[in-house]
């Protein structure tokens, strides 16, 4: 495991368990990030760092009993924390790094990632393995349910150009990665990027 797992597993295992209550107020953004992901019925989608799982009823939700859910997280206390929440229902649960999933080529309909892109060790390596597991036309979304701007604050730092999740850079780098970028929203209350998994 590189340093990076661990700083991530270290990071989110001691924040698992206060992790939802931290943050009550973000089930509307996460209903409304994972909407615009256009799932259908049936669809098969990766909740990639899908922590205490806040997303997995709302994808749960839009495939219908018939779809297939599943909720990867490199920190098992987060999955925990997930159980906890009885969010296990919604969805399989996986202890998975998205550096190397344990999925098959072109098995999705579709990924939410919501805070992931920040905490990738190689985000274009990182991005082209989640292509890697969508079908050709596929989807994925990359969301924060607060922007850019309002997470710097939160986080005491300076939003710089240089910021990964600045429409200027995320472009061309999911567009090395095997995606093509349909929206991007960045505004106060939310982040939501949405790219199609190129043929």
């Amino acid at each position: 495991m590189s340093d990076d797992h661990t700083h991530v597993q270290e990071f989110f295992g001691v924040r698992a368990a206060g992790w939802d209550s931290k943050f009550p107020d973000d089930g509307p953004a996460y209903q409304a990030g994972v909407a615009d992901l256009g799932l259908n019925e049936g669809d098969r989608v990766l909740d990639a760092g899908c922590g205490t799982g806040r997303a997995l009823p709302f994808l749960r939700s839009a495939v219908g009993p018939g779809g297939t859910v599943i909720g990867a997280d490199l920190t098992p206390a987060m999955l925990r924390a997930a159980v906890d929440a009885g969010r296990d229902r919604d969805a399989a649960l996986l202890l998975a790094d998205v550096v190397a999933l344990p999925l098959r080529a072109e098995s999705l309909d579709a990924v939410f990632a919501a805070g992931l892109i920040a905490h990738l060790p190689d985000p274009a390596e990182n991005l082209r393995e989640l292509a890697r597991v969508v079908r050709p036309g596929g989807v994925l979304a990359l969301f924060h349910p607060i922007g850019r701007a309002a997470l710097a604050a939160r986080q005491g730092r300076e939003l710089t150009p240089a910021d990964l999740r600045a429409e200027a850079n995320l472009a061309p780098l999911l567009a090395g990665s095997g995606w093509r970028m349909t929206s991007y929203v960045d505004q106060d209350d939310h982040f939501l990027a949405l790219a199609v998994r190129e043929s």
